[in-house]
């Protein structure tokens, strides 16, 4: 956490030193996190990470030409993240999610809204897949909830609901979830902002959950959107957990 003056200024140093670095290596990257939330909410939060996104067939190209320049670098996660680390401060390259779910594609690229960013010239990853990557973390420890309602607040008159919806198609009760929370936070903005299409969509598929046969095998989903607080239903309950890809 940033507290002092001269901490706020070290880390825009380091902003701007990253992002010019990252330029200088060729590489096709997105600005994800607290900088993405502040172009799309104007939000903003004084942080000492990057969130970088990209394919996983950059990052290689990233970690190589932040060596040469003698920062750290480590592979954290083969599976969704690496670092490059300065001191205190340090870049997240994320090219997926920890639940193997939000997978960096050349769509995120073709999506990607330009903007500036330190005095650089950026582009942010597409509001859609904000929502997307945040609406699966509902940690104990932490909770993007608030983050993906104030999205779709400031800028959901913009969204692509109907990629939204496409993302989140085989998890639509979480975007149900969400939406419904949302008409509760905001009673007073939710019709102009999501579409009744959408909601009477969810809603139907909703009831019709009713008018199937309960699922042979005992699936518990949780670990989807919390790694730690459903370890319980597998390890004990005999819960199945769903198959996550790994590369």
């Amino acid at each position: 956490m940033i507290v002092t003056e001269e901490q706020r200024k070290e880390a825009h140093a380091f902003y701007r030193e990253a992002l010019d670095l990252l330029q200088e290596s060729g590489s096709n990257f997105m600005l994800g996190g607290a900088f993405a939330m502040f172009n799309y909410t104007g939000i903003y939060r004084d942080t000492k990470d990057l969130d970088v996104f990209c394919k996983a067939s950059e990052y290689p190209k990233i970690l190589k030409h932040f060596a040469e320049k003698g920062y750290k670098t480590q592979l954290y996660d083969v599976r969704w993240l690496a670092k490059v680390f300065k001191g205190d401060y340090f870049i997240d390259i994320i090219f997926d999610t920890v639940n193997n779910i939000c997978t960096v594609d050349d769509s995120w690229y073709e999506y990607a809204i330009e903007g500036e960013f330190a005095g650089v010239k950026v582009k942010f990853i597409p509001p859609e897949e904000l929502i997307w990557c945040k609406i699966y973390v509902q940690n104990r420890e932490r909770y993007d909830g608030a983050d993906v309602n104030h999205v779709m607040l400031k800028y959901g008159k913009k969204l692509d609901w109907k990629r939204i919806y496409s993302r989140l198609d085989r998890h639509w009760h979480i975007l149900l979830a969400q939406i419904l929370q949302f008409q509760f936070v905001y009673p007073s903005e939710f019709h102009d902002i999501i579409p009744k299409w959408l909601f009477d969509d969810l809603m139907d598929r909703a009831k019709e959950q009713y008018d199937i046969p309960p699922a042979w095998e005992k699936v518990c989903r949780g670990p989807i959107i919390d790694q730690t607080q459903y370890q319980i239903d597998i390890k004990e309950w005999d819960y199945k957990v769903i198959t996550i890809k790994t590369v």
